[in-house]
This record gives C-alpha cells, structure tokens and sequence, in this order.
C-alpha cells in the first residue's frame, strides 16, 4: 500500500497537464466545435424566454408532478405538441471563465486524489511503471468518462457530444497514468 501523502507530486502534475491539454483541446477548433449547433430561430426563442424571467437552473419540458399525470391524456397530449426539453438556464451576462476553470481544476485534483487512493490502495511503493499505469488508467476513466454516457441515455444530449468527450477523457487518463506511473514512489 502507498500513502496518498507520498502521491502529492503525480496528483498535482497529473492535475496541471490535463488541465493544459483540455484548454488546447477547447480552445482550438478540433472536435468540438459542433457539439452545441445553433438553435434555429435563436432571436424569436430568446424573445420569446425573456419575459418569463426563468431562474436559472435544470428543467423538464413538459414535467409531470407524479405518475397519475404522467399517464394522463393531458400530459401525453403536451408530449406530442411539443416541444420536449430538458434544459439548462444560466444567468444572463458574460460567463465566466476564470470561474469555471478554477472548479475545473479543483475536479482534477480530487479525481487525482481518488486515482492516487484506488492505486496506493493496489500498488506498493517501487510497484512498476505498467502496474500503477494499469490502475490509474482505469480509475482516471471511469472518472473522466462514464458519468457522461447518463446523459446520452436518459437526457438525448447527441452522442457525437458524448464519444468526443470520452475520446477526451481517454486522452486525460492516458496522460493522467502516464504522471502516476512516471512518478510512483520508490
């Protein structure tokens, strides 16, 4: 077993250098840059939304409030006008990045953190390269990657979106194991 004391080095590096390939991998326009297509009639949509005030937040378009209504002629009449929707309202006004990459480092280092805890758990100090590779390539998938399939299944998000954000994700545990294996200690 190795501590996670021992691990701070591979868990910050690990952190630092997916951190600096998703940046390159966003901000250039490689493969996703059709992830989220233009809504037709955007203006008339927005128009249309503005005066409602939406507080932001995640909402069902048609939501039933229990079962009865769900199976109701009502509900499933609303269903077939349309539209259906599962939606995300942010606040209005410019985003902010610098936010957001702040809470995405800090999820780097607690995937990191989980990654160091799954492989100390699995390997030994002076464990070789391919052993703890093993591990926190599997670890660091399954967080990089699995929740995001939950999307494509039970919201319709494309799965386009999805395989290229696994593709991602294969990407971040390749190199998030690769810092692990290289930094393992003696």
């Amino acid at each position: 077993m190795t501590q996670l004391s021992a691990l701070w080095l591979p868990i910050l590096l690990s952190a630092i250098l997916v951190f600096i390939a998703s940046s390159i991998i966003h901000m250039t326009p490689l493969w996703h840059k059709t992830d989220y297509p233009k809504m037709p009639n955007e203006e008339k949509v927005m128009d249309a939304l503005r005066p409602l005030e939406i507080p932001p937040g995640d909402y069902m378009v048609p939501r039933c409030s229990n079962m009865a209504e769900f199976k109701s002629a009502e509900f499933t009449e609303k269903l077939k006008r349309g539209p259906v929707m599962v939606v995300t309202v942010m606040p209005p006004g410019p985003m902010s990045m610098g936010r957001n990459m702040g809470l995405w480092f800090v999820y780097l280092l607690v995937v990191g953190v989980f990654v160091a805890l799954l492989a100390g758990s699995a390997a030994a100090p002076g464990a070789n390269y391919m052993q703890v590779f093993h591990f926190v390539l599997l670890g660091a998938f399954m967080a990089h990657t699995l929740a995001i399939w939950q999307m494509s299944i039970w919201y319709r998000r494309a799965w386009s979106a999805t395989l290229k954000a696994t593709f991602d994700g294969v990407i971040y545990a390749l190199l998030t194991a690769g810092v692990f294996g290289w930094l393992w200690p003696q």
